[in-house]
């Protein structure tokens, strides 16, 4: 009879002790996942979370420099960072900087460029110009402008250790105002530049130029990005788009050189001054790493490249001209002006303005309603003219097939469009 009270006494402290354990545990658990989170570094607590929830901290964000890509060795005499990088940026790419002379027949040239002589020689070679370029391979090709050597019979490099050659002109693109040249490598210490990621570039960052302006071989300059995306003129009718604002000295002569970042890699190549003067005003430009990289292969395979072709004229839509054209003042996009007949716009069913309207606002209004609004390519957002310009030069080829999303009459619609061969020049 009194078995059955010891086995339930017995039972009982059992179930009493296994949660007295399990609790134990419990808190021991608590204790080392608290600890965790106190003593975890923030990296690894960023690794156990969504990425996209998180944003580093603004203060360092601001205080990472861009690093070269080897470690900044201060010089002798050298006593801060910006010198410093300066310093190696000019050690690193100064040896693949040249010096571009060209030189024209007295035959090829109009009256008024020719030297005031009595009688010169028809075959005698004389010197028109000067300009910058680099290193593109170890193959011999060297990248400049192409309105630099765009007259030359004949050009002539000059590398930093005062060494001369010949080099021929194998391509070259008037629409980027990019050329190559080629010279025999043979015993030559052919240093490349190393191409840089205009993507990671802000205004504000430091750059700077290495080129021969008026003719001062060598020569070092520095500044900031002053703005990204600008479209500048090319020698053709086109613009360039996504160019390269720089307060960075730019001066006659620079013409062909390489714009740089921290690295010593090349973001641009240097193509024109805004100045009356026809020197430096503090606003220079470079034609985008993004463009030199897909245009010089082409041009070294085949000599000439050819740009993708819409067949459109317009301007970014601004709330100002929203009444006259009917249109939401709230909308962004790249309105359509002119359809040029037998392009691919006109082909692929693109509206452009056939109504005339009254605007009080020259030159930011068109002057005809009822055109499309294209407010994506590809399903990239298009806010501006612009944003086009730099798709179909970064991402397209003639012969592709693309769609754009129209606004029209109310309705957002999808337009194909398979692009063509830009002109030499706007129809």
């Amino acid at each position: 009879m009194n078995e059955e009270p010891k086995s339930r006494n017995r039972s009982v402290w059992l179930i009493l002790g296994g949660i007295g354990a399990l609790s134990i545990f419990a808190i021991c658990g608590l204790v080392v996942v608290a600890g965790y989170f106190l003593i975890a570094t923030p990296s690894s607590r960023v690794e156990s979370r969504d990425p996209t929830t998180l944003r580093a901290p603004v203060v360092q964000q601001l205080a990472t420099p861009a690093p070269l890509t080897q470690p900044v060795v201060i010089s002798e005499g050298v006593t801060d960072y910006e010198t410093a990088v300066l310093v190696a940026i000019y050690e690193k790419v100064g040896p693949s900087v040249v010096n571009v002379d060209v030189l024209s027949f007295e035959r090829n040239l109009p009256e008024q460029l020719l030297p005031p002589s009595a009688q010169i020689d028809p075959d005698t070679l004389i010197p028109q110009g000067q300009g910058s370029g680099f290193v593109w391979d170890t193959e011999g090709h060297i990248v400049t402008n192409a309105h630099v050597v765009d007259s030359a019979d004949q050009v002539q490099i000059t590398f930093p250790d005062g060494t001369v050659t010949i080099a021929e002109v194998i391509g070259i693109d008037r629409h980027s105002d990019l050329a190559v040249l080629k010279i025999d490598p043979t015993g030559y210490n052919l240093v490349p530049v190393l191409p840089g990621d205009l993507d990671q570039m802000k205004v504000g960052m430091r750059v700077a130029a290495i080129g021969n302006p008026f003719g001062f071989a060598g020569t070092l300059t520095s500044g900031i990005v002053s703005a990204i995306g600008r479209s500048i003129p090319g020698l053709a009718s086109f613009s360039i788009p996504e160019s390269i604002q720089t307060d960075t000295a730019i001066n006659p002569g620079n013409s062909g050189g390489p714009l740089l970042n921290e690295r010593g890699e090349v973001i641009g190549v240097n193509a024109q001054i805004r100045s009356d003067e026809r020197a430096n005003s503090g606003v220079g430009f470079a034609i985008p790493i993004t463009i030199v990289e897909r245009v010089i292969p082409v041009l070294i395979a085949e000599g000439r490249y050819e740009h993708s072709f819409i067949g459109i004229s317009g301007n970014t839509f601004s709330p100002i001209c929203a009444e006259g054209l009917g249109l939401d003042p709230g909308i962004r996009g790249a309105y359509v002006a002119t359809v040029l007949p037998g392009t691919p716009a006109a082909k692929g069913g693109l509206r452009g303005g056939d109504v005339e309207i009254e605007n009080d606002s020259i030159g930011i209004c068109p002057t005809a309603a009822g055109g499309d609004l294209i407010t994506a390519i590809e399903g990239s957002p298009v806010a501006r003219f612009d944003d086009m310009l730099i798709y179909l030069a970064r991402y397209t080829s003639p012969g592709d097939s693309i769609t754009l999303t129209v606004l029209r009459e109310g309705e957002m619609i999808e337009v194909d469009i398979i692009l063509a061969p830009r002109p030499e020049a706007q129809p």
